[in-house]
């Protein structure tokens, strides 16, 4: 191509371009952006920056790096929580439980404080919070929180510097914890400032802002890290199974072929990150090509990730087993995951319960199983699953979110009418059905229908079902197993020490003489229940309830009703005395009215006790009782229980 040949084609000034200018246009902003020029084009809208705080988050995030990288490293979670429907049960439930025994330094409750105050109102807040449209849930955890007596003072400046920010006075309490190995403190945070309009936080300064607000207050507190403490740190980064700083650092240098070239001016941070290319190798997460060239796996840091969690579980198992005096291998750690909804029921001895993660209220339970194992298992939000007693014989079973064969029924019924449903038309599909049977399946409508909706209810009671019913009902039930993955029952509330002379019928006893007992190893707790049936069965011969027959134990046919009633009899004696009142036992078939007072813990299980007049009844427990202690209630005994109703004339019936 010679020169002549070349003919330059000039735009109009600001004029419009032709498709041909912007193609070329577009090359040329790629050419200086490989080149490592500036690219000046706008950039697109995120919302990133929407409320208050926006411009300082912006600038704190792109400060000098100098600077940061001396800063004290701090920890900080952030939820915004919405508080319509039933959101402020769970603020105040979250409340609550942030101020739970054993969360100070010796071991009592939590005690709330605010700007202003050391004991602050929680129920006073609530009530500020009623009609809030949200509210602000942050965790602070510095890195060197066990160098703080008190955090308190911290939390308060840096609720003041974000007011400072955020141009609005802030109403919030906090709670300070130190019963784990980094100290923390749990901030609640109103969604409106003080002109009663809502708050709305931008969200680069929730993300990054609040904890550069914190790592500068810890700095001027402790001073800025030296030299030693960061290469400390990062050595032991060096040999760790979880996600690292070397290997955010490495994964920027990481090209589109996931190949990097560990190139570092200064020396020992080139020991570091060949260092750990040696360890990701040995964990078969890296690939080295050539010398000094290593490619990486595209999954590195979701691995890395769930290997770190594991790592802690672990922890966390072995230290609470070895503070319950319970010696197991970590071979024989069982770690669950919610979505294997084909596991096997787990039976075994509650070990302990706690937060895995306490931003979110999700729970776990540790249980040491009658199969020798000993099991972590993640049972979702706290109010999910009832209390667990520790060492409690409870049962975990992993829910399976596919529709009931309740829903499967009206699904059936429905079609063959047109779409329609009431117990009505259910009870004319199928003769053998009775009205209660049809009327918990309206009870199941009604629940899905507050939950999802997907079914209206017509004026006179039949229910429009749609075709693709089950398909919706299967999505609410994944829903729902994502709060409350797993049902823990609980088989008996007493220790498995305390049931070998108990006199009631336990769960050693329901064992002893069921078709199917749980299959026990000869290891861990499932030796300690082979053990302890042994010595059960001693206890019943002498107490003539059992009798060796040509080298077998024959049990007494009504043995657990024998049991049962005599444990009974002697608690209803007590609380004859307590109360004031005689003591009438209700049986099968009989009716049960009156207010319900209690429960009590007996080695045959949960009983509720009713009072009317001048008597009392000791009848079973369900879980469904816990909201209407105080109240009137009714219902029929039978034999697996009592069929409820729940307020005088209210209706309302628990089957």
């Amino acid at each position: 191509m010679i020169d002549d040949d070349f003919e330059p084609r000039l735009g109009k000034i600001r004029g419009r371009a032709s498709k041909g200018d912007k193609r070329y246009a577009h090359q040329l902003r790629a050419a200086v952006d490989r080149a490592g020029g500036k690219q000046t084009r706008k950039p697109s809208f995120t919302g990133r920056r929407i409320g208050r705080g926006g411009a300082i988050g912006a600038a704190l995030i792109s400060r000098d790096r100098f600077a940061a990288y001396r800063q004290r490293r701090v920890v900080v979670k952030a939820r915004v929580v919405k508080l319509v429907a039933k959101g402020m049960d769970g603020a105040r439930a979250h409340l609550r439980y942030i101020q739970r025994d054993g969360v100070t330094r010796e071991g009592e409750r939590g005690e709330l404080y605010a700007a202003d105050r050391d004991r602050a109102d929680g129920k006073a807040f609530l009530e500020r919070s009623n009609g809030d449209r949200h509210q602000f849930r942050f965790i602070v955890a510095p890195e060197d929180g066990a160098e703080y007596d008190d955090l308190k003072p911290l939390a308060r400046r840096l609720m003041a510097q974000m007011e400072e920010d955020l141009g609005a006075r802030l109403d919030w309490v906090a709670v300070d914890h130190f019963n784990t190995g980094h100290p923390h403190t749990h901030i609640i945070l109103r969604g409106k400032h003080e002109r009663g309009a809502d708050l709305l936080i931008a969200r680069n300064y929730i993300s990054n802002g609040v904890r550069e607000r914190a790592a500068e207050l810890v700095s001027l507190d402790l001073g800025p890290r030296t030299d030693r403490e960061i290469e400390t740190r990062l050595r032991g980064e060096m040999d760790q199974e979880r996600l690292t700083s070397l290997d955010r650092r490495l994964l920027r240098m990481r090209d589109d072929d996931g190949v990097v070239l560990p190139s570092e001016r200064d020396a020992f941070r080139q020991t570091l990150l060949a260092g750990r290319l040696k360890k990701l190798e040995r964990l078969g997460l890296a690939e080295e090509l050539r010398p000094g060239q290593w490619r990486l796996t595209d999954d590195l840091e979701d691995v890395l990730r769930r290997m770190g969690e594991r790592g802690d579980i672990i922890k966390t198992m072995h230290r609470e087993t070895t503070e319950k005096g319970i010696h197991r291998s970590a071979a024989d750690y069982a770690i669950h995951d919610p979505s294997a909804h084909d596991a096997k029921p787990i039976v075994g001895s509650a070990v302990a319960r706690g937060l895995s993660d306490e931003l979110n209220d999700r729970h776990y339970v540790i249980v040491d199983g009658v199969d020798g194992r000993t099991h972590y298992i993640d049972i979702g939000k706290g109010d999910a699953a009832g209390p667990t007693p520790e060492g409690a014989i409870v049962r975990v079973t992993l829910k399976r979110p596919e529709p009931r064969q309740t829903d499967r029924t009206v699904a059936e019924i429905a079609a063959a009418n047109s779409g329609r449903y009431s117990a009505d038309i259910h009870l004319k599909h199928d003769p053998r059905a009775t009205e209660g049977f049809a009327e918990t399946h309206v009870r199941r409508l009604e629940a899905i229908r507050r939950a999802i909706g997907g079914v209206t209810r017509e004026p006179d009671g039949s229910w429009i079902v749609a075709p693709d019913h089950l398909d919706r009902v299967a999505e609410f039930e994944r829903a729902q197993s994502k709060a409350a993955p797993v049902i823990v029952e609980t088989l008996s509330a007493i220790p498995l020490e305390r049931q070998i002379g108990a006199d009631g019928a336990t769960w050693l006893d329901r064992e002893l003489v069921a078709e199917n007992p749980e299959p026990l190893r000869y290891s861990g707790f499932g030796r300690d229940a082979r053990e302890a049936l042994d010595r059960r069965r001693q206890w019943l011969i002498a107490e003539d309830l059992a009798h060796e027959q040509q080298n077998r134990v024959v049990y007494r046919v009504n043995m657990l009703a024998i049991l049962r009633r005599r444990e009974l009899n002697r608690v209803a004696g007590q609380l004859s005395e307590q109360l004031g009142l005689a003591y009438v036992e209700t049986r099968s078939g009989e009716p049960v009215e009156g207010t319900l007072r209690h429960s009590v813990e007996l080695a045959s299980g949960k009983y509720a006790v009713i009072e009317k007049s001048r008597e009392f009844t000791l009848v079973p427990w369900r879980p469904v009782l816990d909201r209407h202690i105080g109240q009137q209630v009714s219902g029929v005994m039978r034999d697996g229980g009592v069929s409820w109703t729940i307020g005088r004339n209210k209706g309302m019936s628990i089957s």
